[in-house]
């Protein structure tokens, strides 16, 4: 995984955070949604990183 694709999921995840937790701290349901669906899209893409990277290892 390049360090710009590491650098993008990781702050696509941490703006997740911020809009869960704002949406939390205002008590707005689709806000807090949405932000745990970025940190989701985060992880995801994350993944599929590492998968790539394992099958360049081979």
């Amino acid at each position: 995984m390049g360090l710009g694709d590491k650098i993008d999921n990781a702050a696509e995840k941490m703006g997740g955070k911020g809009k869960e937790a704002a949406g939390k701290a205002t008590n707005d349901p689709g806000l807090e949604a949405e932000g745990q669906t970025d940190q989701a899209k985060g992880d995801l893409k994350q993944a599929g990183e590492k998968v790539k990277d394992a099958f360049k290892n081979d």
